[in-house]
């Protein structure tokens, strides 16, 4: 069969994904202490808007934010959505209105072997003592063994379910099936109960206030490693043959956390198995798995409300001066332990 110019090209770009991938990743996550310090002095652009009254609002509370507050950082994006810094905002004013209008809130994280000994029971005792604090909140845990997730003493308007979910012998699986039951139970239980909903990974700790002002029609995490750095460096999946392709985007989005109405998220999370079941229908798998997918979706439906880096910080990248508090930590990654081949 003669090879065509579409083929070459194709193969070209598979290339340039395998070289500059590692380079990429080696550059993020291996670099000396001393580099990543000097990356947190890369200027970020500026919000070019002149009071939240101009941005296009999930609540009448987020016209409250001060863009002006944080001149070091982002504080809005182009199609004016708000990103969330610490000094933007009156918690208050938020925990007021949400009260008022009866949001609640659901959260979902999956615990699958290993990862449930090593991390659910601190996560959800951090999560108790920071996690929107005053509203209601169900958690949804799903896991592969319902008779060891651990008694946890919940606040008043609290309350738990556990889902058991089949375990897959890839964490990668365990990682991208998580979209399609994250949907079913949107349909099946948390339409009928909640107004909000938030996405979690385990391997973290609540360290501060999580509140209600992260809560938005549609709201993503700018990744901790990615924020300061320049687009080309961002590693989206370069694969054209993967639905969760990208030249370029907005945002390095983190799949750690991800959340919004219970109506969005579950058409973020319909897409996102599409594409994931048509890569696997074409022998393809995206390059980081569901966040490569999640990426591909925020770069086509905008979030309304972006969280900054406070939200989902890794101390492994040291002290930088924008980063005032932080809400949730990476906890310790045990992955030659964890993660089943």
């Amino acid at each position: 069969m003669p090879v065509t110019l579409g083929h070459l090209q194709r193969m070209k770009s598979v290339l340039k994904c395998v070289l500059f991938v590692p380079i990429t990743l080696c550059a993020i996550y291996l670099i000396p202490p001393s580099v990543k310090l000097f990356i947190g002095f890369i200027p970020m652009e500026k919000c070019h808007l002149e009071s939240a009254k101009m941005l296009n609002l999930d609540s009448s509370v987020d016209a409250s934010l001060n863009l002006q507050s944080r001149p070091d950082v982002l504080t809005c994006t182009y199609w004016k959505a708000p990103i969330i810094w610490e000094g933007m905002f009156d918690p208050r004013l938020y925990d007021e209105m949400h009260k008022m209008r009866g949001s609640s809130v659901a959260l979902t994280v999956f615990a699958v072997g290993r990862y449930l000994d090593a991390y659910l029971h601190t996560f959800l005792n951090s999560s108790e003592q920071h996690f929107m604090v005053g509203l209601p909140v169900t958690y949804y845990v799903f896991t592969d063994m319902p008779e060891k997730v651990p008694n946890i003493k919940l606040s008043p308007l609290r309350s738990m379910k556990v889902i058991k979910v089949e375990k897959n012998f890839r964490w990668q699986d365990v990682s991208m099936m998580r979209m399609k039951s994250i949907s079913d139970v949107i349909e099946s239980d948390i339409r009928h109960h909640c107004t909000h909903l938030f996405c979690f990974d385990v391997d973290q700790v609540f360290t501060g206030r999580f509140g209600s002002e992260a809560l938005g029609d549609s709201v993503a995490l700018l990744h901790a490693h990615y924020y300061r750095l320049p687009k080309h460096l961002y590693t989206y999946d370069r694969n054209p043959n993967s639905k969760a392709y990208m030249e370029t985007g907005d945002f390095y989005y983190h799949a750690a956390i991800f959340g919004g109405s219970w109506k969005n998220v579950k058409a973020l999370t319909e897409a996102c198995y599409q594409g994931i079941m048509e890569d696997k229908q074409n022998n393809v798998e995206a390059l980081w798995h569901d966040e490569s997918h999640l990426n591909k979706y925020m770069v086509l439906h905008k979030p309304s409300k972006v969280l900054s880096p406070e939200y989902c910080w890794d101390t492994s990248i040291g002290f930088r001066s924008d980063i005032q508090v932080t809400r949730l930590l990476w906890a310790p990654k045990y992955y030659d332990t964890l993660r089943t081949p």
